[in-house]
């Protein structure tokens, strides 16, 4: 019963009718009149021959008016696969007339054309196509106008669509382009090209479990630099014809960057090795297009069989060419045993057409010899397509042989099945891997494939891509799903006070008008000044002026202008919205009315007729840049409270700003509030809805919250919002690889890499900054001892970044270069990879008592498959301004400039993971990187891990971190810094000391050079040492002035006894912050010993109101207090 429903469910064939409907500027070989006919053929079947026809020799046509069809059935899968690579043969015969002796007519082949069937694939039910009709003989000179090409029209339709509207959404059409093998062994001469056939093969799915083998024959062995006479693509199946019909119109062979492809050779030295073998070797060239169609169960077995194992087998192989004989035995024995030479196999990583969206791989792949265990362990698939594709291939040639002999396909043969598209056992054959280590001897001319580095290059394309991808808008409208975007502007305000004042601004709005009037009447005698002022011509004036409104109607108009906020005014501050039903009421509220409008009038005009400016408010001293600074400074030393003061400083000073809120997320981050951490990303994607860092931050919170698809929501929105951001694509490679999206984290992975190697290739130069003069000389004046080949860094402010950064001070420090002469072989730390919030100190802060917020999170030796590397990475893939160095001796116009190179993708994520403080995820991209790596990765691996540890408090970790660092690369700034800020958490002052000043006398700067400054400067002044103190913390403040490095300067001129400078000093310290008990607590020693006793009082209030937490200098205050004899109220 099932076999017969099923039976009843095949659709019954479809006639696919082939008209040819005429052909133009036909010539014959005689004279001008012409008797011709055509013939109709698809693929090795002949349709049918027309009549003999006459040509008109006025309109130069040939009327045939021929039709001939063939069933296109629908049991076998792969009929419809025959329509989309089989084109339908159209020939033109010329029929001569016969000779006195001779018996039967003559023919000559006139030319011919294909005809392609595709549209019949597309859902199209009747085309017509007019194409030239091209000679037999390829030409060797192109057409002129004198030879103009005969013109063809044919019709092809059919009753009914081939596929239904369901097939035809779910099937698809891939082509596979082989262009040309390079590098082809030695023993391939071009002498014996003749003998050989060079034939290429490869798999196809036509169902679930069935397979179709693939065949490019007719390969043509040619001479280095040999090309071919035209860029397009010829048919693979089309036996009966030849010339310039061989070629599709519309199928051309593109070059493209060899970065571009997805092949084995894409390196620099590849690449190279590519353009001597294609022009100084022989080669082997086919430039063939082969379709085939894929129902949607194809399709569906397609993708799940390059899920299972990506890599795709490819043979080739060399056969000789087997002459077509009359003897049907002969031809029988020769398709039993062909022999088959040079089987060698290339494998093709499908993976990139699982990708989202992608319909195109392309790409040079290395030739490997054939065995079997090889290819089993590699493809898991057994047996070998080479016998099946050697019969089809040398069926093939026999049938062009025949072809070009000009001979007609015998009647037997034309109900026959074309052998091509019989579907192949190849896959289901039995394991014969016993076999393997004698296919590995046999295969000697196999291995000559190894021994040239032959690749072949070749081209797949789907129409439509097995993996959709969601488009941007898409996207979009997913991410406002989860956060609505909100208006950057708030509501307008209402209410009494908004009402009264729109009666002001229209008040203002009229009296420029009526003075505009004025000017108009009396403005000449005013300018003259004979205006009489006598009480009798000014009401004279005054009546005529009004006269001249009432009578113009613009009394009327202004009455009007004035009327809609008047009644504002009665709705808002009265609250009457309804008409008076009592007239006593009425009266009253029309008086009351009227003397407010009055008196507002009257505000009105004297604010209108005032004409002192008011004074401009000066600007804050602290901008957003600043404020932020402050608080990273708060951040490293624990006063999270004040830190987070500075920021919600900023968020009030603007709240549509969404960097705002994506610090104070980050700050959330360091204090461990998630909660509020992920509503501030909430909010700054909700401000911007194209936010990359809010994108990967709020995604890398949905991630830690096991909300995986809306993590994938928004790290793929982040790579459409910025297409080109490394960053983006290297998480979002990430996220699939937490998944186990082995595919999804490839071409991530695949793509960061590529971006990174553009990014590295097309660096730019980088600019020398140099020290103002005046700067220079005021430093040079107050520098004692200066450590050796040390210069007193420049200034600079960098502007905000899409991409926050790492460094403390990083709105307004100037961020370090690379030295020029620098020839190691590890790039130095780029602006992304700075200290963590742990380097910038407070003098009253404890030495060895700094630190942070421990993490829970681990370094551990995660593995990925998925991992990779560009060969040659270099730095950061950064927004912000490329570092720079300075050196105040020699002048800017004698420095080189420098080229700065990319990190790997792994550190420059690692690098932005940690300055936004999610340490958690920071793991996963370190040990992506020591997989990349192989396990011996470079000193920036050594400098960030250390870093992460350091942050975590695992200062054991972070010491051997460094150690290794510094060993890989002795010259590293960084590394030396971070380790100088380890002693100095763990209070080694003495080696952290050391490191700060091996940090400072590189030439190459470090990435933190503030938090250095501010650290070395507070050991020297607990050592005593306040020359170098003051000289340190100067250079600190010229980098990037705050409330701290004034301070140190102020507490260093005060040991030195320099009142003055001090209290200038901690006067700049005030400025920056006004509530720093320190500040105030020096500022009163500072009064004390100058005799202000006011002053002093005041500041030494101030300091005590501010919780002043230092016992040793409180003790100092009192003991001068009492020294003196004033400055304690409570004691007076």
């Amino acid at each position: 019963m099932a076999n017969e429903e099923d039976a009843a469910s095949i659709r019954p064939p479809e006639p696919v009718t082939i008209v040819v409907v005429r052909c133009k500027n036909l010539k014959g070989s005689k004279g001008d009149s012409l008797n011709s006919l055509v013939r109709l053929e698809f693929g090795t079947n002949l349709l049918g021959e027309s009549p003999k026809v006459e040509a008109n020799t006025e309109t130069h046509s040939t009327e045939y008016n021929f039709n001939a069809s063939f069933d296109c059935t629908f049991e076998d899968a792969t009929f419809l696969d025959s329509i989309a690579y089989k084109p339908v043969i159209v020939t033109v015969v010329e029929v001569l007339p016969k000779d006195k002796k001779g018996k039967e007519e003559k023919i000559n082949i006139l030319g011919q054309s294909c005809i392609d069937l595709l549209p019949l694939l597309h859902g199209e039910t009747k085309f017509s196509v007019t194409q030239y009709v091209h000679p037999v003989t390829v030409p060797t000179e192109p057409a002129t106008t004198e030879h103009i090409l005969p013109e063809i029209e044919v019709q092809v339709s059919v009753a009914q669509p081939l596929l239904t509207e369901t097939q035809l959404h779910n099937s698809n059409l891939l082509s596979v382009h082989l262009d040309s093998a390079f590098s082809v062994p030695d023993s391939w001469q071009i002498q014996m090209a003749q003998q050989f056939n060079y034939t290429a093969s490869l798999p196809v799915p036509i169902s679930t479990e069935k397979e179709s083998t693939i065949v490019l024959s007719n390969g043509l062995l040619r001479a280095p630099g040999e090309k071919e006479t035209t860029n397009h693509r010829k048919w693979s199946a089309a036996p009966s014809a030849s010339g310039s019909c061989l070629y599709i119109t519309d199928s051309n062979i593109e070059i493209l960057p060899f970065e571009d492809e997805d092949g084995d050779l894409r390196d620099r030295e590849d690449i190279v090795f590519r353009q001597e073998a294609m022009n100084e070797k022989n080669h082997v060239t086919w430039n063939t297009e082969r379709r085939c169609f894929l129902s949607a169960e194809a399709a569906e077995s397609l993708q799940n069989k390059i899920a299972q194992n990506r890599y795709w087998p490819l043979e080739i192989m060399r056969t000789p060419i087997q002459q077509a004989t009359k003897t049907k035995g002969k031809q029988g024995s020769l398709e039993e045993d062909i022999p088959i030479s040079f089987h060698g196999v290339a494998y093709v990583n499908m993976a990139p057409l699982l990708y989202p969206g992608v319909k195109r791989i392309r790409g040079a792949y290395l030739v490997k010899p054939f065995i079997e265990n090889e290819v089993f362990d590699k493809t898991k698939r057994k047996g070998t397509l080479a016998e099946e594709a050697a019969r089809i291939a040398s069926g093939m040639s026999r049938t062009l042989a025949s072809a070009m002999a000009q001979k007609a396909p015998p009647p037997s043969k034309q109900g026959k099945a074309d052998a091509k598209t019989k579907p192949s056992g190849a896959v289901l054959k039995p394991d014969v891997l016993a076999e393997g280590e004698g296919n590995e001897a046999k295969n000697l001319e196999g291995q000559q494939y190894l021994e040239s580095r032959t690749f072949i290059t070749l081209e797949f394309v789907l129409d439509k891509p097995l993996v959709p991808k969601r488009p941007p808008s898409s996207l979009a409208r997913k991410v406002a799903e989860y956060i609505p975007p909100r208006p950057v502007f708030a509501r307008k305000t209402g209410g009494s006070k908004k009402a009264v004042e729109d009666f002001h601004g229209q008040l203002t709005t009229v009296a420029n008008s009526l003075l505009e009037e004025f000017r108009q009447m009396y403005g000449d005698d005013l300018l003259k000044g004979s205006l009489p002022q006598s009480n009798d011509a000014m009401d004279q004036r005054r009546q005529k002026f009004l006269y001249e409104l009432n009578t113009s109607g613009k009394y009327f108009a202004f009455k009007e202008q004035l009327k809609n906020s008047v009644i504002k005014i009665v709705r808002e501050k009265y609250l009457n919205t309804t008409a008076f039903t009592d007239k006593e009421k009425l009266q009253a509220f029309l008086s009351e009315l009227y003397v407010f409008l009055i008196d507002q009038m009257h505000v009105a005009l004297n604010k209108f007729l005032t004409a002192e400016e008011a004074p401009e408010e000066p600007p804050p001293v602290t901008d957003s840049a600043t404020l932020k600074h402050f608080a990273r400074e708060a951040e490293v030393n624990q006063n999270f409270e004040l830190a987070a003061k500075y920021y919600q400083e900023r968020l009030s000073r603007n709240k549509n700003d969404p960097d705002h809120w994506f610090d104070y997320g980050a700050f959330c981050l360091l204090i461990g509030d998630f909660g509020k951490a992920e509503e501030c990303f909430k909010e700054t994607v909700a401000i911007a809805q194209k936010h990359v860092p809010g994108l990967l931050m709020h995604g890398c919170m949905s991630l830690m919250n096991e909300k995986y698809e809306e993590a994938e929501t928004f790290l793929e929105a982040a790579t459409c919002a910025e297409s080109k951001n490394v960053i983006a694509w290297t998480m979002l490679g990430l996220y699939y690889d937490s998944i186990q999206n082995d595919i999804g984290a490839e071409r991530a992975f695949l793509e960061a890499n590529r971006l990174n190697a553009a990014t590295s290739s097309s660096s730019e130069l980088i600019a020398p900054v140099d020290v103002p003069a005046e700067v220079e000389d005021s430093v040079s004046e107050t520098i004692a001892d200066e450590p050796a080949g040390e210069g007193a860094p420049g200034t600079a402010v960098s502007e905000d970044q899409k991409l926050p950064e790492v460094h403390v001070d990083d709105a307004l420090r100037e961020e370090p270069g690379s030295a020029s002469g620098e020839t190691t072989a590890q790039p130095s730390a780029p602006p992304t990879a700075a200290l963590p919030p742990s380097v910038v100190i407070s003098s009253a802060t404890p030495v060895g008592k700094l630190g942070v917020k421990p993490q829970t999170q681990s370094t551990t030796q995660m593995t990925s498959k998925q991992s990779s590397r560009v060969p040659s990475p270099a730095g950061s893939n950064r927004q912000s301004p490329p570092p720079t160095e300075t050196d105040p001796v020699a002048p800017a116009e004698e420095k080189s400039a420098e080229v700065k190179p990319n990190d790997s993708i792994f550190l420059q994520v690692a690098a932005f993971l940690l300055e936004v403080n999610a340490l958690q995820l920071t793991d996963a991209a370190l040990a992506h990187e020591l997989v990349a790596a192989n396990g011996e990765p470079g000193a920036r691996y050594y400098v960030l891990l250390g870093r992460l540890k350091i942050q975590q408090k695992s200062f054991i970790g972070a010491e051997e971190n460094l150690k290794q660092a510094v060993m890989l690369k002795h010259q590293n700034p960084d590394a030396w810094g971070l380790m100088g800020h380890l002693y100095y958490l763990t209070s080694r002052t003495e080696e952290a000391q050391d490191c700060y000043e091996r940090t400072l006398a590189y030439t190459t700067e470090a990435s933190d050079m503030h938090a250095i400054y501010l650290r070395l400067a507070s050991i020297y002044l607990e050592k005593g040492e306040f020359d170098k103190a003051k000289t340190t913390f100067l250079k600190a403040c010229i980098r990037s002035p705050s409330c701290v490095s004034w301070l140190g300067v102020g507490i260093a001129c005060y040991r030195l006894e320099d009142l003055a400078e001090a209290e200038d000093a901690l006067s700049e310290a005030n400025i920056l912050n006004n509530k720093d008990a320190e500040v105030w607590a020096y500022l009163s020693l500072v009064c004390l010993q100058t005799g202000r006793q006011l002053e002093a009082e005041q500041s030494y209030k101030y300091a005590l109101k501010l919780n002043l937490q230092d016992k040793n200098l409180l003790g100092e205050i009192h003991q001068l207090q009492q020294k003196v004899g004033f400055g304690n109220p409570m004691v007076a």
